[in-house]
């Protein structure tokens, strides 16, 4: 039985998506600022992650899932970041504001909780790491 992977990119609309999202706002700018780092479209992947470019990752068995290179999903606890831990992960995020993580994600309840522009710094350090497809 070939792996079928559960979160797939979708061409639900992104701007419709986030529209609609509990963050819209958040969604919007940290949407346009992950396109900006990546130079990638948006596109959506499963029904609530807003994905910039692919990558490939081994899974059990020699097999191979795809997913997002970078993602983002605004949802209403928080805005959940999926980002690569990059070199200086810790210290930037020592500077970030306020934020969660846990299970390999980042968790900031407001973009105006943070300092955009360290933010951005972990963005563009996660992008650089990742190796795309």
């Amino acid at each position: 039985m070939a792996y079928e992977a559960k979160t797939k990119a979708t061409e639900v609309s992104v701007d419709g998506f986030l529209a609609g999202s509990a963050k819209p706002e958040d969604g919007a700018a940290v949407c346009a600022l992950m396109r900006k780092v990546s130079g990638e479209p948006p596109r959506m992947w499963g029904p609530s992650i807003v994905g910039f470019g692919e990558r490939e990752y081994d899974l059990a068995g020699g097999k191979k899932g795809r997913m997002c290179a970078i993602g983002f999903s605004p949802r209403k606890p928080a805005l959940v970041f999926y980002l690569r831990h990059a070199d200086g992960w810790d210290e930037r995020l020592g500077r970030l504001g306020k934020h969660d993580t846990g299970k390999g994600c980042l968790y900031i309840k407001k973009l105006a909780d943070v300092d955009v522009g360290v933010l951005e710094e972990l963005v563009s350090a996660a992008w650089n790491a990742v190796e795309k497809v």
